[in-house]
């Protein structure tokens, strides 16, 4: 490994691994408990037709997926939220023509080879543009998820008495999903868009298996993140092997794993007499 690897592209590496963790780790929480895990897989996707008009106009493909998957993001609300097609339609629909048009605008750039890069991402390659563009989109996601934190709380668990007691029910959707897109835009360079889901879902569905109090959910959201990301980081290090999967096939292993032991111990206790629920023979 070169110093200039050592010192510039791993620095710049655990960086965007820290930034990412940011914002896997707060918003994975919204998109597992509104069950928003498939529109954020559509709107990842999506990102690749940015990621196609970078290459296309000569700018960087980052630039070119913020421009584009938070009005693909906002287009498939409007579709969800205004017509009566069917959520699971819409979006489908998103997924297969964002990566298509992706995909042609890359060919009219002559830079189909550049997508893998985004599409299964490259860590050690992030320059210091994309880590400042990165840091800036987590400021924003902070910043909004303050001010609307109890809006997005009240919206998550109950809708519509959240619309009764006159919360804007419909705006914050659409904040969401831009967010949801922020976060996109931020984590596809660490392990690209196809694995976008792993980072975004994974940590927060093993959060609310050990919690439902909300603010532990971040905390161990944000916790699981990081150690899926530089664990995997490492690993991959070590053996050579490609960061983006590294980190979701330890986030997936980890998850099943924590399934497999927690059905486990809820057998035994059944074979035991107890309940999980008052933890001692009847």
């Amino acid at each position: 490994m070169t110093d200039a690897l050592t010192e510039g592209a791993i620095r710049n590496a655990l960086i965007a691994g820290a930034l990412t963790v940011v914002a896997s780790g707060i918003m994975g929480v919204y998109v597992v408990i509104r069950r928003m895990v498939s529109i954020s897989g559509s709107v990842a996707h999506a990102s690749l037709s940015g990621v196609g008009l970078g290459l296309l106009v000569g700018f960087s493909p980052v630039v070119g997926a913020l421009i584009l998957t938070p009005l693909a993001a906002f287009g498939m609300g409007l579709i969800i939220k205004k017509t009566r097609l069917p959520e699971d339609t819409a979006i489908g629909m998103l997924w297969a023509s964002g990566m298509a048009i992706g995909v042609i605008l890359a060919a009219f750039a002559h830079s189909t080879k550049d997508l893998s890069t985004y599409l299964f991402g490259d860590i050690l390659s992030v320059p210091d543009a994309d880590l400042i563009l990165m840091g800036v989109l987590d400021a924003i996601i902070i910043l909004v998820v303050l001010r609307f934190y109890k809006e997005f709380l009240s919206i998550s668990f109950d809708e519509e008495f959240s619309q009764v007691v006159g919360v804007q029910v419909t705006f914050l959707y659409f904040v969401i999903l831009c967010l949801i897109a922020l976060t996109v835009v931020i984590i596809l360079r660490v392990v690209g868009i196809i694995l976008v889901i792993a980072l975004l879902a994974i940590p927060a569905a093993l959060s609310r298996r050990l919690t439902y109090h909300v603010p532990k959910m971040f905390l161990c959201s944000l916790i699981f993140s990081t150690v899926f990301t530089f664990a995997g980081l490492f690993l991959s290090f070590i053996f050579n092997l490609p960061s983006g999967a590294v980190i979701a096939v330890l986030s997936a292993f980890t998850f099943v794993m924590f399934l497999a032991i927690s059905q486990i111990w809820q057998n035994r206790e059944r074979k035991d007499g107890l309940t999980p629920e008052d933890g001692h023979a009847p």
